[in-house]
C-alpha cells in the first residue's frame, strides 16, 4: 500500500523519483486524491515552509521540494479535478511594473501552490492595468504583489487604488525586501508577508481558511 508519510518525506527531501512513484501507486490503489494531496504533498510542503521560516532550510531546498511537488501534482491534478476537489482559492501574483526581480515572487507562488491554492503567475513588470484585468478575468480571491526596488514600490499603491476604483473586491497582499507592515497599512493593502512561507499563512487568513 502506498505510504503517504514516505510521500511527504520525499517532498521534504526533494526526491522527485520517489514522490512520483508513490503518487502513482496511491492513484492506482484508488486512494482518494484529496487524501494524497493533503497527507502526502501538502504536509511535506508545510514542513519545508516551517523550516524555511526558522532558517533551517534555504531557497535551494525550497525550490527542490517544490519541484518534487510539481512533478507529483502533474499526475494528481486530473484526479483532483475529476473528484471535484476545489483549491483553497485562486491567487494571482506578480512583480510590479518596472521591477524584473522574480525569485521572491516565484518562491511565494510555489509555496502557495504547495499549500493548495490555484496560483496564476503574472510574471514580472506587471502593469497596474494587467493586475486589474487579470483580477477581473480570473476572479482571483487574492492579488499578490512583489517589489524588490524602492523605486517600484509606488506601483503597489497605484494598483490598489485602481482595483478599488474598478470595484473589484479582492484581498491584496504585498511583499519584497523593502516592504514593511507600515507601508502595507499606508497604501491600504490587506496584508504583508516578510517571506514566502508567511505568504501562505497570510493568504489562508485573508480568505478565512
Amino acid at each position: 500500500m502506498a505510504d503517504l508519510k514516505v510521500l511527504s518525506e520525499s517532498i521534504i527531501k526533494g526526491d522527485q523519483k520517489t514522490a512520483v512513484e508513490i503518487t502513482r501507486a496511491a492513484i492506482n490503489e484508488n486512494m482518494a486524491p484529496e487524501q494524497i494531496l493533503n497527507e502526502g504533498l501538502i504536509s511535506g510542503m508545510n514542513v519545508i515552509g516551517a523550516r524555511f521560516k526558522k532558517n533551517e532550510v534555504y531557497i535551494p531546498e525550497v525550490l527542490i521540494a517544490a519541484r518534487a511537488m510539481k512533478m507529483a501534482m502533474e499526475l494528481l491534478e486530473p484526479k483532483l479535478v475529476a473528484a471535484g476537489v476545489k483549491p483553497l482559492g485562486k491567487c494571482a501574483i506578480g512583480t510590479v511594473q518596472g521591477d524584473l526581480h522574480d525569485i521572491g515572487k516565484n518562491l511565494a507562488a510555489m509555496m502557495l501552490k504547495g499549500a493548495g491554492f490555484d496560483v496564476v503567475d503574472l510574471g514580472v513588470d506587471v502593469s497596474t492595468q494587467k493586475f486589474v484585468e487579470k483580477a477581473r478575468e480570473t476572479k482571483a480571491k487574492i492579488i499578490g504583489m512583489s517589489a524588490l526596488l524602492t523605486t517600484t514600490m509606488p506601483a503597489m499603491a497605484k494598483t490598489i487604488k485602481a482595483l478599488k476604483d474598478a470595484g473589484i473586491a479582492v484581498k491584496i497582499m504585498i511583499g519584497g525586501a523593502p516592504i514593511t507592515q507600515a507601508y502595507a497599512d499606508k497604501i491600504g493593502a490587506d496584508g504583508y508577508a516578510p517571506d514566502a512561507a508567511s505568504a501562505v499563512d497570510l493568504a489562508k487568513s485573508l480568505i478565512g481558511k
